[in-house]
């Protein structure tokens, strides 16, 4: 049986403004806040979770808290973040809801196979709206978005390369992935090819668009970090250890996050990549019910619990 990745499981951007993040995030797009916790690696610096009602794999966008400069756009990075909804009727809805935030928007069209609407966060997280018609909205009750039009999750994400065949290379030998469309540059959009993993569709899609005309990305706030990749659990991330070590890229092994567990390698462009399991999830902490209300730990950073609040600025 061909090891196969189910779709995205989440993106981990950078802010330089955690309060403001909170409120943009929770308020505007009325995402939930499902986990609080902090960088493991950096534990000065919040890593803030945001999902839908129940907290669902592949519906998690989550921040990182640094201090740091405005990104400098450009090529060898992830370029926009897909969020779905369920309807045209929705997306007409987010257009009016974001302009009367003070929110810019583009025009609802189709691009790269998706009917959309392209937006950016204050600090110019770039975000693209596109219709899932296939799956339902899991609500947040206390969401200021109505529950039919709030966020379903995450999907499709676009990357920006120079050229593409190596990178083409570890999509499809490495990990799997079917090439099922591209599409030449055209009104102002790049070059893209598209990738499926697991049933397809925009959940399991990501986009490369290839743009040798571009600058290397210089990181920073308002960018990507990271974009993972759905497996089902342990037993099947190990066997990602062992194919991705076979095929000659170096990795950081099996990583445990106790809320999920971890392999990360870089594809040839220096994109990082992680797979990660569905589980065990956010609920193995708190209660579900309870999901971001307080500062979460795992437990081999709980007995630094005093030294890692002092260390954090306040939210709010």
């Amino acid at each position: 049986m061909t090891l196969e990745l189910k779709g995205i499981h989440h993106l981990t951007a950078v802010t330089a403004e955690a309060g403001k993040n909170l409120k943009f995030y929770t308020e505007t797009l009325g995402m939930r806040l499902i986990k609080k916790t902090v960088n493991q690696d950096q534990t000065e610096a919040y890593h803030l979770f945001y999902g839908d009602g129940v907290a669902s794999p592949g519906a998690d966008l989550t921040f990182f808290d640094f201090e740091t400069g405005r990104e400098r756009r450009g090529t060898h990075a992830v370029t926009r973040t897909g969020l779905r909804v369920d309807s045209e009727d929705a997306l007409n809805w987010w257009k009016d809801h974001l302009q009367s935030h003070d929110v810019g928007t583009s025009a609802i069209k189709d691009r790269a196979g998706h009917l959309s609407l392209d937006f950016e966060d204050f600090e110019g997280q770039r975000f693209r709206m596109v219709i899932d018609a296939a799956n339902t909205v899991k609500p947040w009750e206390k969401s200021p978005v109505p529950a039919n039009r709030q966020i379903i999750g995450l999907g499709p994400i676009t990357m920006s390369v120079p050229r593409l065949d190596r990178t083409e290379a570890v999509l499809t030998q490495v990990m799997n992935m079917r090439k099922v469309r591209e599409y030449s540059a055209r009104d102002g959009q790049p070059e893209t090819h598209v990738f499926e993993m697991g049933e397809g569709g925009p959940s399991a899609e990501l986009h490369v668009a290839v743009q040798p005309e571009l600058k290397a990305t210089q990181p920073g706030a308002g960018g990507v970090h990271h974009v993972a990749f759905r497996t089902e659990d342990q037993d099947s991330l190990r066997q990602w250890v062992r194919r991705v070590t076979d095929m000659g890229l170096r990795s950081s092994g099996e990583v445990e996050r106790y809320y999920f567990t971890s392999l990360y390698f870089r594809e040839p462009n220096g994109i990082l990549f992680e797979i990660a399991t569905d589980g065990p999830g956010f609920a193995t902490d708190e209660p579900l019910e309870h999901l971001g209300e307080t500062l979460s730990l795992p437990p081999f950073l709980e007995g630094r619990r005093a030294s890692i609040e002092a260390n954090l600025k306040p939210l709010v």
